[in-house]
Parts: structure tokens; C-alpha cells; sequence
């Protein structure tokens, strides 16, 4: 069973449909002791990283979730759920995000080196090249994907399983270990949204 990680500022709806549509069991919830007995976690996200990570630290999420990925439990941040897995980030102040990843949050320029200014957020369907081989991309050669964010992670190549251009280079799947994320939104980004969801549902039940 996979938990999808409430604390308040996830996209919980769209995330759980895709998971109903797949056939997969799932649970919401913000308890630890109810996510501790699933076998593998979602982490949604939908606002300010500053403000998520004081959620998640006042509820004890946190260190429910640092001790997850240590025993070894599959994890997959979306969007800001994503960025959380980070060292930090600059988002509305500084804030401490989860450390499960190196690398920091920063504000897209929205000014290319010419300055010339350009929209952010980054908002619509963009192309992923893919940069490092994982199991959370079997079968998958590209396509588009759907984001919406006004930050972006900077962090280590070797991190970095695909990426995205939107005048910077945007980590748009990033993994280590066991411990996922996507830049986008996988919920609603077609198909090649739904084989990264399937794909980590394959991950979980290998370790199950």
C-alpha cells in the first residue's frame, strides 16, 4: 500500500485518482503511526517550501519521514514535494528542507543573460532529456511533461535523471537510493506521467 503524506499543502486529489485509475491501494494521512505501516510514500506539494517544512516539523512528519527513507522505504516527492527532499531553500526566507538530497531551492531568473525576461512561473508542457539510467525511467525516452513552479533545484549531476530546459537547466527527476522526486506533475502528464507513477509502484513491490 502506498501513503500519500498529508500535512496541508499537497495536491491530494489528482495524486490519488492516478493511483485509483492504476489500481493501486493507497491511504491519506498525516499520522506517522498510519503511514509506518505502508510500503512505500508519496510526498504531494502545492505552495511555499518554507511554509511546508513548518507543517512538517510541527506535526513530526519529518523525522517520520527521514526515518522511513534510512529503513530503507521508497519515497517520491512531487513538485514542492520534490523540493523538499533538498538542503534548502531561499522560498519565502531561508528554511532547512528534509537533507535527504544535496542541493538548494532558488527563484527561477525569469532574465536570460542577454536580459532578455521570459514568464515565471514555468508553467505548461516541456521537453525531458534524460541524463542519468534509473529504474524510475524504465521505458521512458523523453516526451513532454506538465510544470508549474516559480523555483528550481540546484544540485549534484550525478542526482539529476532528467532534466528540463526552461532557460536554466531544471532537474525534472531527481533520485538517489530509494529516494525519488519529479519536478512536474507525473499526475498529470499523460503517459509518460503514468509510467513514472508505474514504475515506482514496481519499485515499492520489489521491496515489499
Amino acid at each position: 500500500m502506498i501513503g500519500i503524506i498529508d500535512y496541508g499543502m499537497g495536491n491530494l486529489y489528482s495524486v490519488s485518482k492516478a493511483l485509483e485509475r492504476m489500481g493501486v491501494s493507497y491511504l491519506i494521512s498525516e499520522s506517522p503511526q498510519e503511514l509506518e505501516q505502508t510500503t512505500g510514500l508519496l510526498l504531494p506539494g502545492v505552495g511555499s517550501f518554507k511554509d511546508a517544512m513548518d507543517r512538517l516539523n510541527d506535526s513530526g512528519l519529518t523525522s517520520f519521514i527521514k526515518s522511513s527513507v534510512e529503513n530503507g522505504k521508497p519515497l517520491l516527492g512531487i513538485c514542492l514535494g520534490m523540493q523538499l527532499l533538498f538542503e534548502e531553500s531561499v522560498e519565502n526566507g531561508y528554511s532547512k528542507g528534509l537533507g535527504l538530497l544535496e542541493g538548494d531551492v532558488v527563484r527561477i531568473p525569469g532574465i536570460t543573460e542577454s536580459g532578455t525576461s521570459y514568464k515565471v512561473p514555468h508553467m505548461g508542457w516541456n521537453e525531458l532529456t534524460l541524463n542519468n539510467p534509473s529504474p524510475l525511467l524504465q521505458g521512458i525516452d523523453g516526451g513532454y511533461v506538465y510544470f508549474v513552479h516559480s523555483y528550481y533545484v540546484r544540485t549534484v549531476p550525478e542526482v539529476v535523471l532528467a532534466s528540463s530546459q526552461y532557460d536554466v537547466l531544471v532537474p525534472a527527476v531527481v533520485g538517489k537510493n530509494k529516494v525519488f522526486g519529479t519536478q512536474f506533475h507525473p499526475e498529470k502528464s499523460s503517459e509518460v506521467g503514468v509510467s513514472i507513477l508505474k514504475n515506482f509502484i514496481s519499485i515499492v513491490e520489489e521491496l515489499a
